[in-house]
């Protein structure tokens, strides 16, 4: 008796045997998932400077700042790093639209930012910009 849809007159047989390709597939996804992160890291990016339409912010929009001190400010006001989250949290308590602007001196350190960053999200703002100028050509 014949398995696999062959019988006694050997026909050629139509199927496609995707069992090599699953295993092919599964190797390269193993390997891709492993080389991924090792990419990511360590690599320089020099990033280029671009021309963007320059976007006012809304009158009731509120503008983060870093200045090049490390110092913050909530639009004119200067506060405390510690207090960012708390500020913020109570400043959009009632609002609708929780959007923030984030401006912060080219000096300033990286992980500064992204600590401001994390605070102004952590307070529950669900938009965040940056803040950038224009290139000059």
């Amino acid at each position: 008796m014949a398995m696999g849809g062959q019988n006694n007159n050997r026909s050629v047989m139509a199927e496609i045997n995707v069992t090599p390709l699953v295993d092919v597939m599964l190797v390269l996804l193993v390997i891709f998932m492993v080389t991924a992160p090792m990419m990511q890291q360590g690599v320089q990016v020099n990033l280029p400077k671009a021309d963007t339409k320059a976007m006012t912010p809304a009158e009731e929009s509120v503008v983060v700042s870093v200045d090049k001190e490390g110092k913050l400010f909530i639009n004119k006001d200067q506060v405390a790093a510690s207090d960012l989250r708390n500020r913020l949290t109570a400043m959009f308590a009632g609002r609708t639209k929780k959007e923030v602007f984030l401006k912060a001196d080219a000096g300033v350190p990286y992980g500064e930012v992204v600590r401001t960053m994390a605070d102004i999200k952590g307070a529950g703002i669900e938009r965040l910009g940056m803040v950038t100028e224009p290139s000059a050509r």
